[in-house]
């Protein structure tokens, strides 16, 4: 026999909480002379039992009916399905705290929320230490956040002593240009790099060009290669990201950008940098697109990954009059324009290898080369000049 006081110690519960269960009907008390309950030892285990079935997730009613008749099979499948929907939730989460702690990775949850939430994605990534330029670059957002650092630097180890950082020819370039008229006076030139583009630029017209990119070692190779020609008067360059131009409005004849649009997504790049054009400016970009609606499983896999926002010509072609342009003129890049990139990358990768040199970078880029190389129908780098 028990006292309240003595049964609710027994059970860890308050005597409040047992004085309800026992007005619930779920255990029962005899009354002695003097008024206290008395509590048996079958009502002690009814209340062991009842706390069981409260932590398989049933309410007290339904613990009520499980004691009292026989087990509503469909009641407890009910309970066991959305307890498996819980534990999937709670598990995601702790994978997420997990990941943010440097003990797993956050590829699967930067894909999603860069797909959900990306100017909010991109403000967090920034405050947690990325350069806008890192945090931008969807081909390293789809890598661990927390193996960040070294992936890019071994990436850039990879890149760094190439001319080209992209596809890209003199004659794609000077192709895209005729249709500029060269009375222009001013080029923007967004993502330049080492200025392989730069230079065409600048010997085929008149303007002074403004040149931007984020990696200031690419910045002083373009400006060492000027200075050397001798152009150096025509040349300003800006070591800023492509997402805070801040430049007066209609500033600029034209916008020029090789390979850099999809950085901040084209859409956005289209939108953002219109102000800045003049009234008759134009815009040249070139971006990796799909030429095919049936890519194979294998390439469409690599490059959902790598570039999810990849689009078909006639895609794009829609986006930009959606963005309030005229679609002037468009052209794949040339064979050359290929060879030009992946020629010297695919012979830097084998160097690197055969010097010992493993990266999840370099796996990374040797596989694009090869996806490259055996798919070329498949997707390539395509020119589109826009007017305003």
């Amino acid at each position: 026999m028990f006292k309240i006081s003595e049964l609710a110690k027994l059970v860890g519960m308050s005597r409040t909480a047992l004085l309800y269960y026992e007005k619930q009907g779920l255990i029962s008390s005899k009354r002695l002379e003097n008024g206290y309950r008395i509590y048996t030892q079958k009502e002690l285990q009814r209340v062991r039992l009842i706390q069981q079935l409260l932590a398989g997730g049933l309410t007290l009613s339904e613990c009520k009916a499980c004691i009292d008749t026989k087990i509503d099979r469909q009641l407890l499948k009910s309970r066991l399905s959305a307890l498996d929907t819980e534990i999937k939730i709670k598990q995601q989460s702790r994978n997420l705290l997990s990941a943010m702690l440097g003990e797993g990775e956050l590829k699967t949850w930067h894909e999603e929320l860069n797909k959900i939430a990306p100017d909010a994605h991109l403000d967090w990534l920034i405050k947690q230490g990325f350069d806008e330029k890192e945090a931008l670059k969807l081909k390293w957002l789809s890598k661990d956040m927390n193996a960040h650092d070294t992936y890019i630097s071994d990436f850039m180890e990879t890149i760094q002593p190439l001319e080209l950082w992209a596809p890209g020819s003199r004659k794609d370039t000077l192709e895209a240009l005729k249709n500029v008229s060269k009375s222009i006076a001013s080029i923007l030139e967004i993502g330049c790099g080492k200025g392989h583009a730069t230079q065409t630029l600048a010997t085929h017209s008149a303007a002074h060009i403004t040149a931007v990119d984020s990696e200031q070692s690419a910045l002083n190779v373009l400006k060492e290669n000027f200075e050397r020609l001798g152009l150096s008067e025509r040349l300003t360059i800006d070591c800023i990201s492509m997402t805070t131009l801040e430049y007066p409005i209609e500033s600029f004849d034209l916008i020029w950008a090789e390979g850099s649009a999809y950085i901040m997504g084209v859409i956005n790049a289209l939108r953002s940098w219109k102000p800045l054009l003049s009234k008759q400016g134009m815009l040249v970009f070139s971006d990796l697109v799909w030429y095919t609606n049936s890519p194979s499983k294998r390439v469409k896999a690599f490059w959902l990954q790598e570039y999810p926002d990849m689009k078909t010509v006639s895609e794009r072609a829609i986006q930009i009059k959606e963005s309030g342009y005229r679609l002037v003129d468009h052209f794949p890049q040339s064979e050359l324009a290929w060879k030009n990139y992946y020629g010297p990358l695919e012979r830097r990768v084998k160097v690197l290898k055969s010097n010992g040199k493993k990266s999840k970078a370099l796996q990374n880029l040797e596989f694009e080369i090869e996806i490259s190389k055996q798919n070329k129908n498949s997707f390539g780098y395509h020119f589109f000049v826009l007017s305003k």
